[in-house]
């Protein structure tokens, strides 16, 4: 089965994101557990989680990816930051578990002049104040681009973090297409060997999830700026490559590229999503779809 789909606001409830995916030929989803740039949980309503649940068993939806939000940062130099962090780590994986059985995505954070080593034995640190044997849910470390002092820019470094986790057999990486080619694996020109190292370092298995996006950056910039399909420096046939690949068919792809611009509507912008699905589905990139996007919306 192939399963893909994009980011989705979960401001609405968990049957709504349902829906919308199914309306962008989405079987599959990601959203946030909480304000992304904040702290603050909805609460989760137990008769919208089981109207989506019917509907993901009716229509055959796969894992679905949950993200924490961007201010955790365990590996920080500063206490309060760290446990901030633990803190939301554990109440997210405790929410997770009105969901069983799908995975939860952070970014392994930055050690903000510490090194990568201290930072490393910090972020292992938090996961082990927080996984238990119990859970149902799959922890995922993203891989990073490198900006500033990111860990998780390297397999090294996330198989380092793997090495200092307890349950560990509870973590799985999320591996975003953007953010490995701006730190500087080619996986534009030799996928396969990237993945070769990294089956070498970590194990391909232990792949959960693919953010599936291009890059405005050429590789190695450690910048991390998402494009649409098929506009950046990895190209639309690279990334399809990767969408398509037989050792990773089952595996969810999200799609987290951006907005099309509105050119007569300040501020206004469009989701790509539907085009960006079809296209993966089809194997087929339409380089007129930011125009098609425009047209649909504003005809």
């Amino acid at each position: 089965m192939f399963y893909i789909g994009c980011h989705l606001s979960a401001s609405d409830g968990f049957l709504a994101m349902g829906k919308t995916a199914l309306s962008i030929g989405a079987n599959t989803f990601q959203f946030f557990t909480r304000n992304p740039r904040g702290s603050k949980a909805k609460a989760i309503d137990p008769a919208d989680v089981a109207a989506f649940l019917a509907l993901a068993v009716e229509n055959g939806f796969g894992t679905l990816v949950a993200h924490a939000p961007y201010t955790i940062n365990p590996c920080s130099k500063d206490e309060h930051t760290r446990e901030f962090a633990r803190m939301t780590l554990a109440d997210d994986l405790r929410r997770m578990e009105h969901i069983p059985g799908n995975v939860y995505n952070f970014h392994p954070g930055s050690h903000t002049g510490q090194g990568a080593e201290v930072g490393i034995e910090q972020i292992a640190d938090a996961l082990n104040q927080t996984l238990t044997p119990e859970q149902t849910t799959t922890v995922l470390l993203e891989t990073m681009a490198g900006k500033g002092s990111e860990l998780g820019r390297s397999f090294e470094e996330l198989a380092a973090i793997y090495d200092g986790v307890v349950y560990s057999d509870k973590l799985r990486v999320c591996f975003d297409t953007c953010h490995t080619h701006d730190s500087g694996y080619d996986i534009r020109g030799n996928f396969d060997g990237v993945i070769d190292e990294f089956d070498h370092l970590i194990g391909k298995d232990q792949i959960a999830v693919f953010h599936i996006n291009d890059s405005k950056n050429v590789c190695g910039a450690k910048k991390d700026r998402h494009a649409n399909l098929g506009t950046g420096e990895i190209g639309f046939d690279a990334l399809s490559y990767i969408v398509h690949h037989p050792d990773f068919e089952q595996i969810p792809k999200i799609l987290e590229t951006p907005y099309i611009p509105s050119p007569t509507k300040e501020k206004k912008s469009y989701a790509p999503y539907k085009y960006e699905i079809a296209m993966l589905r089809a194997s087929q990139f339409d380089k007129n779809f930011p125009d098609n996007i425009i047209a649909e919306n504003e005809h």
